[in-house]
């Protein structure tokens, strides 16, 4: 039987309209929703000039797999927390900036941790510092669109 946790992740970027479907079709896969009674997600619900926050209780290794591969196949932006399940898995947070995937261990209260080996490894302040900013990434608003704009601007 798979651990189960809750999770919490917010996305953004630009999602062209042809898409909306199978991104709704994602987040209910994943059981995901905008509030933690678990109503299930329409597009009614997408944000205006902010990321979209989606949520859930019970999630099998704490991860949207399908929310998540849905946003690197399309290059949205996002940030996931998961909890963690004593003896299993260890609270994480993972950022993916639309072209690489970075994890971070945190504490149940999503604030990032790191080592002894981690601050051996960076070995310096200022690559801490980097770490910590890596970790903090800022997810732009959800943004529907006609078609992806090659260089991801709006020109108009």
């Amino acid at each position: 039987m798979a651990d189960r946790v809750s999770v919490a992740i917010k996305l953004g970027g630009q999602l062209p309209q042809s898409l909306i479907a199978d991104f709704e079709a994602a987040i209910n896969s994943d059981g995901a929703s905008t509030d933690w009674q678990g109503s299930e997600f329409t597009v009614a619900e997408l944000p205006i000039d902010q990321p979209l926050s989606l949520m859930a209780n019970e999630v099998a290794w704490g991860s949207f797999e399908a929310i998540e591969q849905f946003c690197r196949a399309n290059q949205l932006i996002f940030a996931r927390w998961a909890g963690g399940c004593a003896g299993s898995l260890g609270p994480e947070r993972l950022v993916f900036n639309g072209i690489e995937e970075m994890t971070f261990a945190v504490t149940d209260d999503d604030e990032v941790m790191i080592s002894r080996d981690d601050v051996r490894r960076l070995g310096s302040i200022a690559s801490i510092e980097t770490h910590f900013a890596a970790a903090d990434l800022a997810v732009p608003p959800l943004v529907i669109v006609e078609a992806r704009q090659p260089d991801g601007g709006n020109h108009g």
